[in-house]
């Protein structure tokens, strides 16, 4: 696993540099080149998702509780990254950077076959950054007096079980894995 670097923001020890309009870009750069490094297509911003994103991100900094948002039926409406940390520490590029890490252990394959490890929770982030039919994404982050959470929402939803995820060279390679 990747050892964030001793100093987590340009600033540091000053606080990171925040905003939503950072936040897009920021999203957007990394998402896209890790995109196209895997071989599939772009993804744009959408406010709806963003907006989805900042509510449950206030929910768990005001609860301190960091999981997955267990509402009923939203894992078929939108994909969902998570990332925790020491409030106002991390900068954007280093919270969506260690999803983007997580490639080191990424492996082809029929997801949730998709782990050198064996674990596709190690990849779970990278996997939902990359996958192919995804092609919208929205991200919030907000604090509590301690702690940053950052909620990133993905339309449509990826890390879809049975799914084939090999990295393309030009052409989107997505096919229906065998039972």
């Amino acid at each position: 696993m990747p050892i964030p670097p001793a100093r987590p923001n340009p600033n540091w020890p000053a606080a990171a540099d925040r905003g939503d309009t950072l936040l897009r870009a920021t999203t957007l750069a990394l998402h896209n080149q890790t995109r196209r490094e895997f071989g599939v297509g772009p993804v744009v911003w959408n406010d709806w998702l963003a907006s989805e994103a900042r509510a449950y991100a206030a929910q768990m900094a005001a609860t301190g509780v960091f999981r997955h948002d267990p509402t009923p039926g939203r894992r078929a409406k939108m994909g969902e990254n998570l990332w925790h940390g020491t409030r106002s520490a991390f900068s954007y590029e280093l919270m969506l950077g260690q999803m983007v890490d997580e490639r080191a252990h990424f492996r082809p394959g029929v997801f949730p076959d998709v782990s050198a490890t064996g674990e596709w929770e190690e990849v779970g982030h990278y996997t939902q950054m990359v996958w192919p039919s995804t092609t919208e994404v929205g991200c919030a982050v907000a604090s509590n007096a301690t702690d940053d959470y950052l909620v990133c929402r993905y339309a449509p939803t990826g890390n879809k079980d049975g799914v084939a995820l090999i990295p393309a060279r030009g052409d989107v390679k997505l096919a229906q894995g065998r039972d």
